[in-house]
């Protein structure tokens, strides 16, 4: 990429994550099974040596050109100000440090970066909680780049506990072995026209659903103006990823496939308490995906390599996915949820629309329907920990949680009561 008058362009991306009418930070939680006992000089030491380098990004604040073009341009990076130390109530158990923590997550997600130094901070919570000694976030805005990339960059400052001199890696996804087998002309016919037919389908259906179509009111949905500007909090769920991986062993789906049944049928049960008639309506689900080619961790330097399978930046499109109806919940199979779900998921994989979503964004730069509720997930030590941020006020969070684990909780002895044929 060529740099002029010492500017780098934005990609249209970072461009309209960035915007008067749009901000998305992404904040990540990290966990210490020992007790926090850095202080802030050996924090921003760290910053300054490990950190800093990895991108330039990290060093860069977005400015307009004369053209009216956002251009990255990097500045002198006050590390005092990217880093906090809160201070909560001393004495308190840590049940009580839980609420603190989450209040204070919810707080700082709400805050808008100031445009005038880099777009991230770190926060250094020195308090037990339930599940750690101490707690490190991080907020780094979308801008930067996606998950992948942003963690990929956090990941590099780490070294290895057994030995520091050998570089980080992580157990490799191995994929399934391609079917084998010749296709007869009439089936590679069938299978293009049934391609093209899904591309057409899907790409349409989702320029509708991001221009013209909205999705019912429901309990989970207000569709209020102004939601992105509402409090927020967060809720979080930890459940057993070998229960998860034996539901996907009886049902033959993906274990995406049993995390997004999960998440739907907890929503719809949600739904059902709050309002009976809303389990039948209209809620549309906006999945993000990953569109590199890769297969597991890939280390910074990788990432940054030209003509990189797996480049730094925002790489990923939009899925929609329509939410199962909850016909009867006592006589409904749970099961449903997450074989429906994996069908039109596997027809959505099946096509080309979600590329073609994705170019039409970034020509348009334009992302419309910020939500009430937003839920992400990570797999980490066997287990699968689910965050749901919800607007305060709107949704109960315990009470969505009491939902989403009822749903696996169902999910899994069906599972277990089906007789594998």
């Amino acid at each position: 990429m060529e740099l002029k008058e010492g500017l780098e362009p934005a990609s249209p991306n970072a461009q309209y994550f960035n915007s008067s009418v749009l901000s998305v930070s992404i904040i990540g939680v990290m966990q210490s099974e020992v007790p926090i006992e850095i202080n802030e000089a050996r924090t921003i030491s760290l910053l300054n040596d490990v950190f800093l380098p990895i991108n330039t990004r990290f060093s860069s604040i977005m400015v307009k050109d004369r053209k009216g073009e956002k251009q990255w341009k990097r500045v002198e990076v006050k590390l005092e100000e990217h880093v906090n130390f809160p201070i909560f109530p001393t004495g308190l158990l840590p049940p009580s440090y839980d609420e603190y923590l989450e209040d204070y997550i919810s707080n700082i997600a709400m805050e808008h970066f100031p445009q005038n130094k880099p777009l991230w901070e770190i926060h250094m919570v020195k308090y037990p909680t339930s599940n750690a000694a101490g707690t490190i976030i991080f907020k780094l805005h979308h801008a930067l780049g996606d998950g992948y990339s942003l963690m990929g960059a956090l990941l590099s400052c780490l070294q290895r506990a057994d030995n520091p001199s050998l570089p980080l890696t992580f157990p490799s996804h191995q994929s399934s072995a391609p079917e084998s087998g010749r296709k007869s002309v009439c089936g590679r016919v069938s299978q293009l026209c049934s391609f093209i037919f899904n591309s057409v389908s899907d790409f349409g259906w989702s320029m509708l659903k991001s221009t013209l179509v909205v999705d019912d009111r429901t309990p989970i949905r207000s569709g209020a103006e102004g939601v992105e500007y509402q409090p927020i909090m967060v809720s979080n769920m930890i459940f057993p990823m070998d229960c998860i991986k034996h539901i996907k062993d009886k049902l033959g789906v993906t274990v995406n496939d049993v995390i997004t049944g999960i998440i739907f049928l907890g929503n719809r049960l949600y739904m059902q308490e709050i309002s009976n008639k809303s389990t039948k309506s209209h809620s549309t689900a906006l999945v993000l995906l990953n569109t590199r080619t890769m297969s597991g961790y890939k280390s910074i330097e990788e990432m940054l390599k030209p003509n990189s399978k797996v480049p730094w930046g925002n790489q990923f499109a939009f899925l929609h996915v329509p939410m199962p109806e909850l016909k009867d919940h006592k006589s409904q199979n749970p099961l449903d949820f997450v074989l429906a779900t994996s069908k039109i998921i596997k027809k959505k994989k099946s096509s080309l629309g979600v590329y073609l979503t994705g170019r039409f964004l970034e020509i348009v730069k334009k992302l419309r329907g910020p939500e009430n509720l937003i839920i992400t997930m990570v797999s980490y030590m066997g287990n699968l920990r689910i965050s749901a941020v919800m607007e305060k006020g709107f949704l109960d969070p315990q009470r969505f949680k009491s939902c989403v684990e009822n749903a696996f909780k169902k999910i899994l002895k069906a599972a277990d009561d089906e007789i594998t044929i």
